[in-house]
């Protein structure tokens, strides 16, 4: 059974009522308290956590999940009401993995689903280049990085390039011998030199050869 964690000190469910999250199969847990949302995202291991934005210290809350080991792969949503508040970009760079603009809309389900469905992942420590576009030519330059860890969906990578939520980035892995060429957008900070990425859409048989590094089983 699915599980999620929700975070608000009001209630969220005449709103939330209406989505996936309150479909028969997925067990709810509430806290209204940071202090109490720390403690029962590691009792009950959510599958995700939705962060009401105005919840005090939510990027306390976030920047705890992301460095907890047993909690730091729990995908993260904020729901926000009113405009793009300027606090939002924070959230993000603390390990948010989207912003959810209330009242819902059609694409909530389908953001939610897809927020749910963890993919495999694989801790591996590999070499990576990246293209970096900074000035939004299409042109970058090539820097360094390494891999933390690999999913079909995405990449967690350590680099010292300056990197901001939202850069576009070609990445080129090496994965047993074979060249793996993918795009990506950084999603997330995880930490001073750690930055999730996202791929975008992979070209034929790269989401293949990356699925096949994740599921295969380390010596």
């Amino acid at each position: 059974m699915a599980a999620a964690l929700i975070c608000s000190q009001t209630d969220l469910q005449p709103e939330l009522g209406h989505t996936v999250l309150w479909r028969t199969g997925i067990e709810r847990h509430v806290a209204l308290r940071l202090e109490d949302a720390r403690t029962m995202a590691v009792a009950a291991r959510p599958d995700i956590v939705v962060i009401d934005r105005d919840l005090p210290r939510a990027d306390e809350l976030i920047a705890a999940l992301r460095e907890d080991p047993g909690t730091r792969r729990v995908s993260i949503a904020i729901v926000a009401r009113g405009d793009l508040d300027p606090a939002e970009l924070a959230l993000l760079q603390a390990g948010a993995n989207a912003i959810l603009r209330m009242p819902p809309g059609p694409d909530w389900d389908e953001r939610l689903v897809r927020l749910l469905d963890i993919p495999a992942r694989r801790d591996a420590r590999l070499p990576v280049e990246l293209g970096v576009d900074t000035l939004g030519t299409g042109v970058g330059e090539r820097v360094p990085a390494h891999a933390v860890n690999l999913s079909r969906s995405g990449i967690l990578i350590e680099t010292t390039a300056e990197l901001r939520v939202g850069d576009d980035l070609e990445l080129e892995l090496q994965l047993d011998g074979d060249r793996v060429v993918a795009g990506g957008r950084v999603v997330r900070q995880a930490g001073p030199r750690l930055f999730g990425v996202r791929f975008a859409p992979l070209v034929p048989g790269a989401a293949e050869r990356i699925e096949r590094f994740v599921d295969a089983t380390e010596a």
